[in-house]
């Protein structure tokens, strides 16, 4: 089940909701129904793997409690215990079919590939109860002996599939202190309609063009104006799903009373790959940076080798983390290389133009997101050749035709890709909302107040209406679609 499927809009969600609600009274019931719907949740779309997502539940909750009570060499040892059994499972479910397949193919088929069906979330999950073993190790955390919350924490259907990638100690004091309050809700609301329309509206609608020329290049080469639509396409594609989740997410957790973790923050205006980084998927940045970059010593080390291996590390795991094929490896070794380049020269610092800075850093991750959408290397090589082969021709009749079709879901994807909302905001708080002085009567009493113009009034009725609006239109489109996952469901 997805949240942009017509099941969860109009019978899961809704049922859930009110039943959360009903039990107003007791936050105990309202955990244990969170609990049973996330079950159900991933029971709907993964009925086999649910007993997988059951015993990562019960062995995290069991080796924590060890890890808890433990003195320091035990410790160590059932932490130990805990990472062999995360990380195997991760690696049984998510590598070991690539694993013996690239070995069938070195031995020309004398070895049997086992293939194993991915389970949906598993390295969101696996990542979560990874933190939760380490950081009751490290004391940073109390270990959680209620099993409700700690398996809430694990299975919290908003954040399962796709995270963010929380940790322990930011989810466990909303366990039973949050609180709903109707401004969380309506905002709630706000940010799931806008996740949807980022979802069906923009990114389904890119997809229809990428896959189009991506199936048309495995035909043959195409001419560099067709190769640039589709890497743009998937930019803006893979950017509003993944976005679009998550803001779907934060706005489910809202409903609910959670405050979830932002996980993107307007990724394409960056200036370098770094501070990409640091607006693209923020909470599985956040876990390498304090479960693997640091503690190799991060960049606090003398020995500049050392730097360069600490971020090796962190972007080939990187790269793996997000699925088993050769691509996803390359595509993270090329950000680590670019990575170290900008940190090695100091380009952040440099004062070449904020222009050419962002041309650099969009060129690179262009590039990259064409590597991490190919199949394979061979078909990420002859894709990107094609971006700047003009022997293949510059025109191409599909290019004018695609453009004349979808030309308004690419110019909403550049518009919203930026962030206006946050610039119209600003200008609306400094210069639209006037601090005004009123003097009722002498002798001055020195009281100000905000008068609201009537473009705020107008703006504040026709908000809600639009959201109203935006999210028919949403359903209509889904009521005709086909079903789409999302992207980061492989992952």
């Amino acid at each position: 089940m997805i949240f942009s499927s017509l099941s969860f809009l109009f019978y899961f969600f809704p049922i859930v909701l009110t039943l959360y609600y009903l039990f107003y009274f007791s936050k105990t019931l309202k955990n244990t129904l969170l609990l049973i719907s996330s079950l159900l949740f991933y029971t709907w779309g993964e009925p086999k793997y649910i007993l997988l997502l059951l015993a990562s539940i019960i062995f995290n909750y069991l080796l924590g409690l060890l890890i808890g009570q433990a003195k320091k060499k035990k410790r160590l040892l059932w932490l130990v215990i805990a990472l062999i059994f995360n990380l195997s499972t991760l690696f049984i479910f998510k590598y070991l079919t690539f694993i013996t397949k690239n070995i069938s193919d070195a031995t020309a088929g004398k070895t049997e590939v086992i293939n194993i069906a991915l389970p949906i979330g598993i390295s969101f999950f696996t990542f979560q109860a990874i933190s939760y073993v380490v950081d009751v190790y490290r004391r940073d955390v109390g270990v959680q002996k209620n099993f409700l919350h700690l398996a809430l924490y694990l299975s919290f259907f908003p954040k399962l599939t796709q995270g963010p990638v929380m940790k322990y100690a930011t989810f466990e004091p909303q366990i039973m202190g949050r609180k709903e309050t109707l401004k969380k809700f309506s905002s709630g609301v706000c940010f799931f309609i806008t996740g949807l329309g980022k979802k069906v509206l923009l990114a389904n609608n890119m997809a229809i063009v990428v896959d189009r020329i991506f199936e048309i290049h495995k035909m043959g080469n195409i001419p560099v104006s067709l190769a640039w639509l589709g890497a743009l396409g998937y930019t803006f594609q893979i950017y509003f799903d993944f976005s679009g989740y998550s803001d779907m997410a934060i706005g489910l957790g809202l409903m609910f009373g959670f405050k979830l973790d932002k996980n993107f923050n307007y990724p394409y205006i960056s200036k370098s790959i770094s501070e990409f980084w640091r607006r693209w998927h923020i909470t599985l940045g956040a876990w390498f940076r304090d479960y693997l970059y640091i503690p190799l010593g991060g960049s606090r080390v003398v020995n500049r080798d050392k730097l360069i291996r600490n971020l090796a590390v962190v972007w080939i795991a990187t790269g793996v983390w997000h699925g088993a094929n050769w691509t996803f490896l390359v595509w993270g070794v090329i950000n680590f290389v670019f990575i170290a380049l900008e940190r090695m020269f100091q380009f952040e610092q440099s004062k070449i133009p904020n222009i050419l800075r962002h041309v650099y850093a969009m060129l690179i991750v262009i590039i990259g997101w064409v590597i991490f959408r190919s199949d394979s290397l061979e078909e990420a090589g002859s894709y990107i050749g094609c971006m700047f082969n003009i022997f293949n021709g510059f025109y191409s009749d599909y290019t004018y035709m695609f453009l004349k079709e979808f030309w308004l879901f690419l110019i909403a994807a550049i518009v919203f890709s930026l962030p206006l909302a946050t610039i119209v905001n600003q200008f609306m708080v400094k210069g639209i909302l006037v601090r005004k002085t009123i003097d009722t009567k002498p002798p001055y009493d020195g009281k100000s107040i905000y008068v609201e113009p009537p473009l705020v009034k107008i703006i504040s009725v026709l908000y809600p209406v639009g959201m109203l609006v935006l999210f028919l239109i949403c359903v209509a489109y889904m009521v005709k679609g086909s079903y789409n996952p999302f992207i980061y469901f492989q992952f």
